[in-house]
């Protein structure tokens, strides 16, 4: 008899055994599920990615005149933390609900604004520094969701880094850099379940994070803007985002957060 039966049938006599057993299947099949969730957030995300809005550098600097490049990232970060406070806050009153294991599709949807946002941020933050990556928008977001994964900025120095090219060896690697991500925050659904204020506050402190850690990087290289050579403005993309997922970037538009 295999081990799994022999150990099934053992425990059948046994109470404890049993509900042992049982709530060891059930946190396996809750472990698959989540899995399942994260895998389904990465393929949202990379297929999102193309279509979240860049302003360019020349937007910006209209939107918010009379900022130096410090100031201008200042108010760019400050608005996608307030912008993935709000989404946090709704994850945080869906979290309260009796669910599965696995994210709800409502979830899913509120975790893929949080990755937009922040994508944003962090393409917004290339071009305040003068960082902006070769190609058209598909090569733009790829080189974006990398330095979003990985958590730090592009460097235009090194090509490897911008090898934008989704086949099947890179598409996997990508996603496997998304899941990592995705499945590390996993487990900060668990606070949620006391209230909304704790996912503001946890998106909030983890947008910031993010958004340093790629200004550190960007801060290293930034050319200054009377030494940028004159760029093309960004184009937009052809196909628009989710309603919720477009409703979460606007509170990141506003020129005076």
């Amino acid at each position: 008899m295999p081990p799994a039966l022999a150990a099934e049938e053992g425990s059948r006599g046994r109470p404890g055994a049993r509900r042992l057993q049982a709530v060891k299947n059930g946190v396996r099949k809750g472990g698959d599920k989540a899995k399942a969730a994260a895998l389904y957030i990465t393929d949202r995300v990379i297929e999102n990615a193309p279509r979240v809005p860049v302003r360019d550098l020349a937007t910006l600097r209209a939107q918010f005149p009379g900022l130096d490049a410090d100031r201008l990232a200042d108010k760019l970060i400050t608005g996608a933390a307030n912008a993935t406070s709000t989404v946090g806050a709704g994850i945080g009153a869906a979290a309260m609900l009796p669910v599965p294991p696995a994210l709800p599709a409502e979830l899913a949807t509120e975790v893929t604004a949080v990755a937009a946002i922040e994508l944003k941020l962090v393409a917004e933050l290339h071009e305040v520094y003068g960082q902006r990556p070769p190609g058209n928008v598909k090569d733009r977001s790829l080189a974006y969701l990398t330095a979003w994964t990985e958590e730090r900025g592009i460097d235009l120095t090194k090509p490897t880094t911008l090898n934008a090219a989704l086949g099947g060896q890179m598409k996997r690697e990508l996603r496997q850099q998304i899941m990592k991500r995705m499945v590390r925050n996993l487990p900060n659904l668990m606070p949620f379940m006391v209230g909304a204020a704790v996912g503001a506050v946890m998106n909030r402190r983890d947008t910031r994070k993010l958004a340093e850690k790629v200004r550190t990087d960007l801060r290293k290289r930034a050319v200054p803007w009377d030494a940028l050579p004159a760029l093309p403005p960004l184009e937009q993309p052809s196909e628009p985002l989710p309603e919720a997922t477009r409703a979460a970037l606007e509170g990141t538009e506003d020129p005076r957060v």
